[in-house]
């Protein structure tokens, strides 16, 4: 896991139903960052990120306003100690 990093955000505002996650996702591809996100009961998107620490700060940046439709009002952001246990990134619906 050396140089990987691992950060667990929470995203709230209009962020659902705005394809959020999708982007979310697509960005994190892009980066080859691995996790996952997911809708949350009161509004807001979670998420879990792993990688390279610059290409982490970017998704992180990224979220502070998301895609064309968002309205982000609250950011938050903590880092934890990076697992490796994700392959990919995804969508979960749980």
């Amino acid at each position: 896991m050396e140089g990987k990093v691992r950060f667990h955000i929470f995203v709230s505002g209009r962020v659902q139903g705005i394809f959020f996650r999708e982007n979310t996702k697509k960005k994190a591809q892009k980066l080859r960052i691995t996790g996952w996100v997911r809708n949350l009961p009161d509004g807001r998107v979670e998420a879990v990120l792993e990688g390279e620490k610059d290409k982490i700060e970017e998704l992180v940046n990224w979220a502070k306003k998301g895609p064309v439709f968002a309205k982000v009002d609250g950011l938050e952001v903590m880092p934890e100690e990076c697992q490796g246990e994700f392959d990919n990134f995804e969508i979960r619906c749980d």
